[in-house]
């Protein structure tokens, strides 16, 4: 992926972030991006992933870059994992204090939402000719103005050029409005938003080159191998959902 790509992915979680910043950390030795025969730099998820944890140590534990620089050379020798104190310092800040309580000591249970086991690449084909006005999207989600102000400055809803929505955004919103029954408001499901950011970067790695080969169905070829690929890419983050929240529960 490009350096604007990986300025996308980290932005959400470090503002501040430059090219000029990147280029520093890699002049540092502290990332070194793959290059192009022609000089350009391609980045993989791996790059994201440490410049993410070189960033977090600087922010949260006020680290200087030698000792970072350190840190990583114990991963690289196989000594430390990267990504732990990463995790744990998002663990703590992404913590969020639910009331699961009810009036007179009287438990609550709430209806579980199904997720089926697999999900089938048609189910990702995308529906361009679908316009929402935006008045059509609060009635349909069930939320008002304001929730959906904050869902769009979350940067999880995307409204089009004209000002329409899909009818992803609906599910979105309608899923977000039962997520916030829970204490979830639209600034904790950036973590949701990150994780798919850095699954669909993953995808569209493998299907570029197929993108821009020059069969005359190169594009439709790409299409279907984002769809197969998004759908796989889901069944397995369901499942892996499931197995931590089996373990969390002692199950």
């Amino acid at each position: 992926m490009s350096i604007g790509s990986v300025l996308d992915l980290l932005r959400p979680d470090f503002p501040d972030i430059t090219i000029s910043k990147i280029r520093f950390l890699e002049s540092e030795g502290l990332i070194s991006p793959e290059r192009t025969p022609s000089g350009y730099r391609r980045f993989h998820i791996s790059d994201v992933e440490r410049l993410r944890f070189v960033l977090t140590a600087q922010r949260d534990q006020y680290l200087p870059l030698k000792v970072i620089k350190e840190q990583l050379e114990a991963i690289d020798s196989g000594a430390a994992t990267l990504g732990v104190r990463e995790r744990e310092a998002r663990a703590r800040a992404a913590a969020v204090p639910i009331d699961t309580g009810a009036p007179n000591g009287v438990s609550r249970f709430r209806r579980l939402g199904v997720v089926p086991g697999e999900v089938s690449p048609e189910e990702l084909r995308f529906d361009h000719e679908i316009r929402i006005p935006r008045a059509d999207l609060l009635s349909q989600a069930g939320i008002d103005e304001k929730f959906l102000t904050e869902l769009i400055r979350a940067n999880l809803i995307t409204p089009g050029a004209a000002g329409y929505f899909d009818a992803d955004a609906v599910t979105l919103a309608r899923t977000a409005k039962a997520l916030s029954e829970f204490g979830l408001e639209a600034r904790h499901l950036r973590a949701f938003k990150l994780a798919a950011d850095r699954e669909a970067a993953m995808v569209a790695q493998i299907a570029a080159p197929i993108a821009k080969s020059r069969d005359a169905d190169a594009r439709a070829r790409a299409e279907e191998t984002v769809r197969e690929l998004a759908a796989l890419s889901l069944t397995l983050h369901t499942c892996l959902v499931k197995t931590s929240v089996r373990a969390s529960l002692g199950g």
